[in-house]
């Protein structure tokens, strides 16, 4: 049984939330965790431009306080997206991450983009899954000597919810290995879009897309599904195909998750903020009414407990009515399955059980 601590979300003259993320950080084993000197990777989603559910910067910056007070050297990280948009390389990532608030001045550490310049500086890991035999991780995860998950826990439109799991196993997967959890097939190009322009074809290593005719065309069976066309295409003509089912994406996501992790026993630690709890991922460039009122913060070394306390956590809340959720507005009420009804969340803490991740099994210690 692994133990998940919370605190709740009221605060006073003699404790402050702030004081409270310490706490919660301290009792959950930061110490034992990370060592002077490290290089430790605050693994944080950055929020798309226009989405304002994210954990706030300053949430980021006491994290930030208390690795530094064990004398390590933290930076704040996440990788770039798989799809076209906001953070689809370093240069956009960054600057979105900047606009959001996460500036040195105010998180009080760097901002590294954990997959490289383009997506593509990446690490293959072995972790001879069931379903993947080798993981593609962003490159600076991997070189981290300890790692602390800060996460949002909220509502995912193709794993039911996002939380440690999900910051792991896609947050920290490069381009390739994201197209790896998502689609089982090539980039497709949209002919329509395409002006034949020549870039893609250039910037592919494995000569897999040629024009013809005056448009490019990709052959699956020289694709690397490096996905790198996808963000170079100055017209977004490059498409990924989601045809993954999504068991199975939780299930390789889970996997990826392991991989983030490899190398890493005992060196690295969750806090999950139980906020702002929106019924899609912070990805999207908005950011909907919360389905549940703010709950709290969970913080533990398993991030399969965590998840679990998390998702029990907003399942025994009361929904608030008038946002996207559709069933499940009682207390105990699936609330998952009230925004997503087709999705099967429970995977993503079956497989990860199963694979050794963690444990679904938990004692909730409230401060």
């Amino acid at each position: 049984m692994s133990k998940v601590y919370f605190a709740d979300m009221r605060a006073g003259h003699t404790e402050n939330l702030f004081d409270k993320i310490s706490r919660i950080l301290i009792l959950s084993g930061l110490k034992d965790t990370i060592s002077e000197g490290d290089l430790t990777a605050v693994k944080i989603h950055f929020g798309e431009k226009g989405n304002s559910a994210f954990i706030r910067p300053i949430f980021a910056r006491r994290v930030v306080e208390e690795v530094k007070k064990l004398g390590a050297r933290p930076f704040l990280t996440d990788s770039s997206t798989l799809y076209p948009g906001e953070r689809k390389e370093a240069v956009s990532a960054l600057t979105c991450a900047i606009e959001n608030g996460f500036a040195f001045a105010c998180a009080g550490a760097p901002l590294i983009i954990s997959d490289g310049l383009r997506g593509v500086t990446e690490t293959e890991v072995a972790v001879d899954g069931e379903l993947l035999k080798n993981v593609y991780i962003g490159t600076e995860i991997v070189e981290a000597d300890s790692l602390v998950a800060m996460t949002h826990f909220k509502c995912h439109e193709l794993t039911g919810f996002g939380g440690a799991i999900k910051n792991l196993g896609m947050g920290c997967a490069s381009r390739k290995g994201k197209l790896v959890q998502h689609s089982t097939v090539a980039p497709v190009v949209a002919v329509k879009k395409c002006t034949g322009c020549g870039i893609c074809p250039r910037s592919c290593a494995h000569d897999a897309i040629v024009i013809t005719d005056g448009k490019a065309n990709i052959d699956p069976r020289k694709c690397a599904g490096c996905s790198r066309c996808i963000t170079v295409c100055p017209v977004t003509a490059i498409n990924i195909q989601w045809n993954e089912a999504a068991d199975l994406v939780m299930r390789k996501m889970a996997e990826y998750a392991k991989g983030a992790l490899t190398g890493k026993d005992g060196k690295a630690v969750y806090i999950s903020f139980i906020t702002q709890v929106s019924p899609a991922c912070d990805c999207y460039g908005h950011s909907d009414a919360p389905i549940v009122n703010d709950i709290g913060i969970c913080a533990s070394t398993d991030p399969v407990a965590i998840d679990q306390a998390c998702a029990d956590l907003v399942n025994g809340a009361r929904g608030n009515e008038g946002s996207a959720l559709q069933s499940g507005h009682e207390p105990g009420g699936d609330k998952f399955r009230g925004c997503w009804p087709e999705i099967p969340w429970e995977v993503q803490l079956e497989h990860g059980e199963k694979i050794g991740l963690g444990t679904r099994t938990y004692e909730l210690v409230r401060l």
